[in-house]
Formats: structure tokens, sequence, C-alpha cells
């Protein structure tokens, strides 16, 4: 299926916002990628930018909208699968555009600053909200994250960017990030688990 739109979530689990020293949103905070930011975690390498300050990895939790979707479906309507990806995020120009109040794209819409393993099969919004997923950077646990913990659900985000910007089929959400967020250095082995099972791999060069 064609990728639509690249949506992400900003601050959806609440110990992530605080290690950041942000303010837990009261409501969701939506950015988004262009699709040429699209990276295959297949084991191959990622290239990251070498010249503008610490990238920084974020594991998140991706759905993919079906070919059915019409506005108002649930989230077992509404998608047809999901996989692990990270969101890769250029920490101190983040940083600064933060400081001037100007958009994120120059730190998070990069060329392979979106990330995403293998797809799977939606089967209920049970099974996500049970489930669990882990980034190992170099064999060690660096994120560990249940969607449960979401600030705002699943079922909340499809509905608020249906509502506030459109939904359509191939569309990607990247719902939030949990703890443990920290820079990348050249040679990482990095690897997504759900529920133990391998999505993703790469190398950062």
């Amino acid at each position: 299926m064609r990728v639509g739109n690249i949506y992400c979530v900003g601050r959806n689990y609440r110990l992530h916002a605080l290690e950041l020293g942000n303010e837990v949103p009261s409501s969701p905070m939506i950015f988004t990628k262009p699709t040429h930011a699209l990276r295959q975690m297949n084991g191959e390498e990622i290239v990251i930018p070498k010249d503008r300050g610490e990238v920084h990895h974020e594991l998140e939790l991706v759905l993919r909208i079906g070919e059915g979707y019409s506005s108002g479906m649930t989230l077992g309507q509404a998608v047809d699968a999901f996989t692990l990806g990270l969101d890769l995020t250029l920490r101190d120009v983040q940083s600064q555009l933060k400081q001037k109040g100007h958009p994120w794209l120059a730190a998070k819409g990069f060329k392979g600053a979106a990330t995403i393993g293998e797809w799977l099969p939606f089967k209920s919004a049970e099974e996500i909200e049970q489930g669990e997923f882990k980034l190992l950077r170099n064999d060690e646990l660096a994120q560990i994250g249940q969607p449960k913990d979401m600030i705002f659900s699943c079922n909340e985000l499809i509905r608020f960017i249906d509502e506030q910007y459109g939904l359509g089929a191939g569309d990607l959400i990247y719902t939030g990030t949990p703890a443990g967020v920290a820079a990348l250095h050249p040679s990482d082995q990095l690897q997504c688990y759900w529920n133990g099972e391998l999505l993703g791999s790469c190398t950062i060069k």
C-alpha cells in the first residue's frame, strides 16, 4: 500500500515528557514527517546527520490506516496493520526551534528520520493495549513501553487526527515514545521487539 501522510504524536508518555523537562499535554500534540524520511529497518544501515548535533532514538508503535477507512471509524475498523518505528530526532536542533517557537520539521523531517519495521496484521485493540515493545541498543535495553500507558489512547489519536487534519488509506501514525531516549552514535546496533518478536533492526551510520 502506498504511504500517505506520516502523523507523529509528541509527548504521549508522561515519563518521556518529564525526562525532557516538558509539560504533559492536555490534548494530542501532532506533527508530520515527509514521506522521504521513511526507511525500512531491514538489517541495513540508516544514515543520520553528522553535523547538526545529537540525533536521539525514539521507539514508537506505528499504526497504518487501511484501504476501507472512512471518517468516524474506531481503532479496530480503521487500522489494518501495525509495526514499530524510530522517530529519529535532531535534539539540539529541536531545542533551538522550540526556543524560537518555530516548527519542528528541521529536527524531525530529515531523510531517514522515520524508520519502520515489519508490518503485523492488526487483530484487536486489546492486543495492542496489552502489548509491550522494546528497543535494544548494542544488545542492551534502551527503551521499553506499553501502549496502555499512553496519555492519549490509539482510539483517541485516530479520532483527533481525523477531526483536525483528516485520515486516509496508507496514512501512518507514530503514536509517541516512552522514556529512555538518548543520543545515537555511528556503529550502534538497534533491534526493535514487539512482545519478544523482532520486527526491525538497523545499524547507525
